[in-house]
C-alpha cells in the first residue's frame, strides 16, 4: 500500500494503493516554476475515494468497491527518500527523482509536521527556505514579521503583545504565581492562572497535597505509564473510585490522544450513565453503555474496574459486571497500544474533550477521582507526581 504526491510534467498527481488498484488524480492546472509563488495543496481520501485540490481547484475521485483502508507502518518521507528504489514503481509516473524547491506547513490528519532541525526522525540535504530570520510562523496569532537589521521584528494584532505575538494583552500585567499558566479572558478583559499540580489559590502560590483529586471543569492529570514497556497490551486493566453529581464528563482516557489512529480505552459519563469507549485500531470505536444504571451522578464514590482481554471488555460498576462483550470475534486487533499515556478528568488547556473524543464524551470531568490502579499492580498511581492543572485536594472543603 502507499499514498504519493508527486510533481509530474509541471501537474501535480496523487496515487494511492489500499491494496488492490492504484487509483490516479491529477490536477487541472500547472504549477508555477519561477519559484517565487507559493501553492496550497490538500490532498488524501476518505475510504477509497480520493480528492486532490491545488488553490482551491478540486479533483476527487469517486469511491468504488474495494478495500478502502492504508495499510502502511513506513516512515513519513517529504521531499524525497532515503533510497529511491524504495519507491513503488507505481507510485509515480516517470522515474523517481527528489524534489527541488520549499515546503512548508506539512499537516497530516490535522496534526502539524514540526519542519525544523532536530523534529524530524532523519534528513539529508535540506536547508531553510526563507533564507531571512523571519520564517513562515515567527510571529504568532496573525501578526507581521518584518526583517530587520539586528534580526526581525513583529507587528501584533490588537490583541497579542510580546516579541513574537505570543501573549495576550490580558496577560501582560498578570499576577500568576511561576508554577502558574495565565489564561486570557477577552470578554472580560482579564485573565484567570491555571495552576500546575501541588499548587492551588488564586495566583496559584499555595502549595498543597492531595490524594484524593479534584477536578472543578478545566482541569487534567496526564500521567506516563513507567511500566509501559514491559506491558502484555493484550490484557489491559483500568479501576478507580470517582464520585460527581455532573451527568457528563470525560473520568479517564488510556491513549496518547495525538490523532485519530492512536488505540485508546476510555471511561466517562453520558447521560448520567457510566460510558466505556475502546479503539484497538482502524478508528474503530466500540461505545459500550448499560441503560439499566443512572446512578452514577448522585455524588457518592463508585468504584469501577474496566478489563480488556483481547477483543472481550468487561465493565465492573460498585463490584457488579455490567457490560460483557467481544467487540470483534475475528480478533483482528487484540492489543490497547495506549502508548504509556493515560489522562484523567480531560486533555491539555485548550484542547476541547467534545473534539479530542470526536463526540464520544462532552465535557471535562467536574468531582473527585481517587485509587487509580493500572493492570495487575499492587501500588495505586500517584497522581500527585503526574503533570496536570487546576486539580484541588479532594480531602478538603476547597
Amino acid at each position: 500500500d502507499f499514498l504519493c504526491i508527486s510533481l509530474v510534467n509541471g501537474f501535480t498527481q496523487l496515487r494511492y494503493n489500499l491494496g488492490d488498484r492504484t487509483v490516479i488524480l491529477q490536477t487541472l492546472q500547472k504549477v508555477h516554476t519561477n519559484g517565487n509563488t507559493w501553492h496550497l495543496l490538500n490532498a488524501g481520501r476518505v475510504g477509497n475515494e480520493g480528492y486532490l485540490d491545488l488553490d482551491g481547484i478540486n479533483v476527487t475521485r469517486k469511491a468504488s468497491p474495494g478495500m478502502n483502508a492504508l495499510d502502511t507502518h513506513s516512515d513519513f518521507f517529504v521531499g524525497g527518500v532515503s533510497s529511491l528504489n524504495l519507491v513503488n514503481p507505481m507510485a509515480i509516473e516517470n522515474e523517481p527523482t527528489g524534489f527541488t524547491g520549499c515546503i512548508r506547513e506539512i499537516v497530516i490528519n490535522n496534526r502539524e509536521l514540526n519542519l525544523t532541525v532536530t523534529d524530524p526522525k532523519g534528513g539529508a540535504n535540506i536547508g531553510d527556505c526563507d533564507g531571512t530570520d523571519c520564517g513562515y510562523t515567527v510571529c504568532k496569532n496573525n501578526g507581521t514579521c518584518q526583517v530587520e537589521n539586528s534580526g526581525f521584528s513583529c507587528s501584533c494584532p490588537r490583541e497579542w503583545t510580546g516579541t513574537t505575538c505570543e501573549q495576550s494583552i490580558h496577560c501582560s500585567q498578570n499576577m500568576c504565581g511561576s508554577h502558574a499558566l495565565c489564561i486570557p479572558q477577552p470578554s472580560s478583559f482579564s485573565y484567570t492562572c491555571a495552576c500546575a499540580l501541588g499548587w492551588t489559590g488564586k495566583y496559584c502560590d499555595k502549595k498543597i497535597k492531595f490524594y484524593i483529586a479534584k477536578f472543578v471543569g478545566n482541569s487534567y492529570i496526564k500521567y506516563t505509564d513507567p511500566f509501559y514497556g514491559k506491558r502484555d497490551l493484550r490484557y489491559s486493566r483500568l479501576s478507580l473510585n470517582f464520585t460527581t453529581n455532573q451527568t457528563e464528563g470525560l473520568i479517564a482516557w488510556m491513549g496518547k490522544s495525538e490523532d485519530e489512529d492512536n488505540d485508546f480505552l476510555a471511561i466517562g459519563l453520558s447521560n448520567g450513565t457510566l460510558k466505556v469507549v475502546i479503539n484497538l485500531g482502524e478508528r474503530i470505536s466500540v461505545p459500550l453503555m448499560h441503560s439499566k444504571y443512572f446512578t452514577s451522578s448522585d455524588g457518592r464514590w463508585h468504584f469501577t474496574t474496566v478489563v480488556q482481554n483481547q477483543t472481550c471488555i468487561k465493565v465492573y460498576l460498585d463490584e457488579e459486571l455490567i457490560l460483557f462483550e467481544d467487540i470483534d470475534p475475528q480478533k483482528k486487533y487484540t492489543a490497547l497500544n495506549y502508548g504509556g499515556i493515560c489522562y484523567f478528568g480531560g486533555f491539555e488547556i485548550g484542547r476541547k474533550v467534545n473534539i479530542v473524543t470526536t463526540g464520544l464524551f462532552q465535557k471535562e470531568f467536574i468531582g473527585k477521582i481517587k485509587d487509580v490502579v493500572l493492570f495487575q499492580d499492587s501500588k495505586k498511581i500517584q497522581l500527585m507526581k503526574a503533570e496536570g492543572y487546576n486539580i484541588n485536594d479532594g480531602n478538603s472543603g476547597n
